[in-house]
């Protein structure tokens, strides 16, 4: 009798998300200190609009100069400790903060540019998979006016959802709104 193979079921995540996920200075894609850097800052909020306390937000970026890290090719680059990856975990008031340095332009693959961005997964109590977006930012109009993934949604509201705004103190502002009113544009991946 052969074996039949079956694959295993995804589940929930549930409330211990975070052990073994965390690591020391997780937040930083730079060191604190370097040149450029900033915060992006947020809160990770349910439908009915309430923090979501034990969710994990991880981004993963170009360097300023439009180059990836990887696992399989590490990247020398010109930004000393640059990571490229940066994760955090949401406080009790669903707040997370990465600190970072702007990336730079990446090919679009039609011979165009993307607009800075960062790329996100997240990870929450009742997700059965991460679910991704990207983080713009609002003081790059003309790059994010010809961003092909920005360009492609529907309204400028959709649009907003995904554009951190500077928050005066050197810092960027973006909730994520997992459901409801103002729900962030999720993409499938």
């Amino acid at each position: 009798m052969k074996a039949e193979m079956l694959s295993t079921p995804s589940q929930t995540v549930g409330p211990f998300l975070s052990i073994g996920l965390t690591w020391e200075q997780g937040e930083f894609v730079v060191p604190d200190g370097t040149s450029g850097s900033f915060w992006v800052r947020g809160r990770l909020l349910d439908g009915a609009g309430e923090p979501v306390p034990d969710g994990v937000i991880e981004t993963w970026q170009a360097d300023p100069y439009g180059k990836f890290s990887h696992a399989l090719l590490p990247l020398e680059s010109a930004v000393e400790g640059f990571g490229g990856f940066g994760r955090s975990m949401t406080g009790p008031d669903g707040r997370y903060g990465v600190h970072t340095v702007k990336p730079g332009p990446v090919g679009d693959g039609q011979g165009g540019f993307q607009a800075p961005h960062l790329d996100v997964s997240v990870f929450a109590r009742g997700l059965l998979h991460r679910i991704v977006l990207r983080i713009y930012f609002a003081d790059e109009d003309e790059a994010n006016a010809d961003d092909p993934v920005l360009s492609a949604l529907p309204d400028e509201g959709a649009r907003a959802t995904l554009i951190a705004q500077p928050d005066g103190a050197g810092a960027y502002t973006l909730d994520i709104r997992l459901q409801g009113d103002g729900e962030t544009v999720f993409f499938a991946v």
